[in-house]
C-alpha cells in the first residue's frame, strides 16, 4: 500500500487526500511500532531514532497535504 500511495503523491495524482491518508496511517504505526520506552542500551537508542524519523516524515506528508502538488503533477488545473 504505501509503495503505490507514495508513488501516485510523486506523480501528483491524489496528493492532498493520499498525503493526509499516508500520515493518519503512519501515526498509527509509529506508537504501535517503537515502544522505546519500555527498551534498554542500545535498542532503545536504535527505536527513539526510527520513531523521530517516522514523526518528521509524518511532518512532511501534513507538510504536503496542507500545500497540495507542485506545477508539473496531474493534479494541475489545465
Amino acid at each position: 500500500m504505501q509503495s503505490v500511495v507514495g508513488l501516485l503523491i510523486t506523480v501528483g495524482f491524489l496528493t492532498r487526500p493520499l498525503a493526509l491518508r499516508l500520515a493518519l496511517y503512519a501515526v498509527g504505526t509509529v506508537f504501535i511500532c517503537y515502544p522505546y520506552l519500555a527498551m534498554t542500551s542500545m535498542q532503545q537508542y536504535a527505536n527513539i531514532i526510527s520513531f523521530y524519523k517516522k514523526l518528521s516524515i509524518i511532518g512532511g506528508l501534513l507538510l504536503l497535504a496542507a500545500t497540495g502538488p507542485g506545477k508539473c503533477s496531474l493534479d494541475k488545473e489545465w
